[in-house]
């Protein structure tokens, strides 16, 4: 299929088959993904929330390390960058740092950021980086397989766990609000409308933005503890999920079948990292200091 191009101000071409060809490489297809996964689903509220936000396509810029997740930044029609394994913050900061003007996206699963990217996530939301950070969280190593990962929730059967998990899982809400994320939001892969609507306002939102989507797995963690299907999980999610906007994050902790909460967490305003370095350069240099022109052509 000929690789099908937006124009800005742009709509979807009559030709298109399927309004979200127009924002994937469609060279690349079919993709990976397994049936009933829900990274697909993720990447349609995405496209959804760039055509309701009127982006600048030319400004956009994904950024993903490894896994199932990370495939996206290779499929998006967009500027786009696949990563190494859990860089993908440190690679999106200098992109950000080096044009400001680029709205980056860094779209990943639960391991890349939380597990070796662990510690590139707290203090990129510690400084407030002006980066939009998707998480599609299928609390599992989905690509390795099926191994537990640090938000696999109590009692779940995984390849390196066969007789239960038995360590705690992150919170992962309550983590980027204690690190400092100026925007916190949780949907699963059920709510979609609500999903795209986050997606949407973090386009404009200044300051290290995260949402966490809960996705399934049915290859490997629905299987091996009999959940089902996709279609189970859209079924599970839509019994067990109960939104509550602005509740406290430490009462958002997952477990293996217990309620999930879901809703719009933390919105808070506060100075980005480099609102903090202009200010800083201005106290220390007063009429010394000249603030860089942006050349980069990216």
């Amino acid at each position: 299929m000929n690789q099908v191009t937006l124009e800005i101000p742009y709509e979807i071409p009559v030709d298109a088959h399927n309004p979200v060809e127009p924002f994937l490489r469609m060279d690349r297809m079919p993709h990976i993904w397994c049936p009933g996964c829900g990274i697909g689903t993720t990447v349609n509220c995405f496209t959804r929330a760039l055509l309701d936000s009127k982006a600048n396509l030319d400004k956009v810029a994904v950024v993903s390390g490894i896994g199932c997740t990370g495939r996206v930044a290779g499929y998006a029609n967009l500027d786009s960058f696949h990563t190494t394994h859990g860089r993908a913050l440190p690679f999106a900061t200098g992109l950000k740092l080096a044009n400001p003007e680029l709205q980056v996206v860094v779209y990943s699963g639960d391991g890349d950021l939380f597990a070796i990217g662990g510690n590139h996530f707290i203090h990129a939301a510690r400084r407030n980086m002006d980066l939009k950070v998707i998480c599609v969280n299928n609390l599992t190593y989905a690509m390795t397989g099926g191994q537990t990962a640090p938000t696999t929730p109590d009692h779940v059967i995984s390849a390196t766990s066969p007789y239960g998990v038995f360590e705690p899982s992150f919170n992962l809400v309550a983590l980027a609000e204690a690190a400092g994320a100026s925007y916190v939001a949780r949907w699963t892969t059920y709510h979609v409308k609500q999903l795209s609507r986050s997606m949407e306002e973090v386009l404009s939102k200044k300051g290290f933005c995260f949402i966490e989507v809960l996705s399934p797995c049915p290859t490997l963690y629905q299987r091996r503890n009999k959940m089902g299907d996709g279609l189970d999980a859209m079924k599970f999610y839509k019994q067990v999920s109960k939104i509550r906007h602005g509740a406290p994050t430490s009462e958002c902790a997952l477990t293996k079948s217990g309620e999930i909460v879901v809703g719009k967490f933390v919105d808070r305003d506060r100075p980005d990292y480099l609102e903090l370095l202009r200010g800083q350069m201005t106290e220390s240099l007063g009429d010394r200091y000249a603030e860089p022109e942006v050349s980069c052509s990216c």
